[in-house]
């Protein structure tokens, strides 16, 4: 079982106050770090690497935004992100980790999951779905499969986003007031705003039983979600030993003249109009 880190405090490290990062310097970052995201995919399908990325975190503290960043410029074939609805009653009737380890990425691909093997020590255990006892005997056998994953060849990297009380409220009624957002307000978010301080014990225990020298967490102040992007993919790309490939390009040669005879193009009988 892999070595547990020293001086974990006894409760959730706190978000710092910083100034929020202007917009245009967000964006010129984000689109330099999407180009190293896009070399990265390059060397990953060409050594044959497997990445695991887990995102963690408090509700509303900006996973989904994070993981959009990180993948919008690369192709989902290679960037594979893995969301696990509820389990179904056959899913329920297996060993637990299961449906997460049949997840995990074959040579060439980076598997992000948004929410992951950790949602039993984290939601599970705070709204009552398992057993203290299974959490436990949860919690003291995962670094040793953790261990195995990075000694098998995996490179895994564990976030954890961590944001403020009033910044997650705010969040939260900026969702009820907003239409475009209110579809990300669930009722487990209502108990998570209820129940802060059980999720804060908990994470607390996660964190302090599964931050190990293999598998460490690394914990990414979101209060500014800008900011948390740029933290987070720098962190990421740093993590991971890739180097640069080169790109042939093809050649396309010219195109095949007009068929004699073909006047006309695509017979398409309806065209959606112009509003605009």
């Amino acid at each position: 079982m892999g070595k547990k880190h020293k001086d974990i405090p006894a409760d959730m490290p706190q978000t710092g106050q910083v100034a929020k990062l202007d917009r245009k310097t967000y964006e010129k970052e984000i689109a330099r770090l999407q180009v190293e995201l896009a070399h990265l995919q390059a060397w990953v399908k060409q050594s044959g690497a497997r990445i695991v990325v887990i995102f963690e975190g408090r509700d509303a503290a900006g996973k989904g935004g994070l993981i959009k960043r990180i993948t919008e410029k690369v192709s989902p074939r290679v960037f594979r992100v893995v969301a696990l609805p509820a389990p179904s009653d056959r899913e329920k009737s297996q060993i637990f980790m299961q449906r997460y380890i049949s997840q995990l990425p074959a040579a060439g691909e980076i598997v992000i999951f948004d929410r992951s093997w950790y949602n039993r020590p984290g939601v599970e255990r705070v709204m009552g779905f398992t057993s203290e006892a299974k959490v436990h005997r949860f919690l003291e056998g995962l670094p040793q499969l953790e261990s195995w994953l990075v000694g098998s060849g995996v490179i895994l990297l564990k976030y954890f986003l961590n944001v403020s009380e009033e910044e997650q409220e705010r969040r939260f009624r900026q969702r009820v007031e907003d239409p475009v957002r209110q579809w990300k307000l669930s009722p487990m978010d209502v108990e998570s705003y209820r129940r802060w301080w059980d999720y804060t014990a908990a994470y607390a225990e996660m964190i302090r039983m599964t931050d190990t020298d293999e598998a460490p967490w690394w914990m990414i102040d979101s209060s500014d979600k800008k900011r948390a992007r740029i933290n987070a993919i720098t962190h990421l790309l740093s993590a991971i030993p890739y180097e640069k490939v080169a790109f042939k390009k093809p050649e396309f040669g010219k195109r095949q003249k007009r068929p004699k005879g073909f006047d006309k193009d695509i017979p398409f009988r309806n065209v959606v109009p112009s509003v605009i």
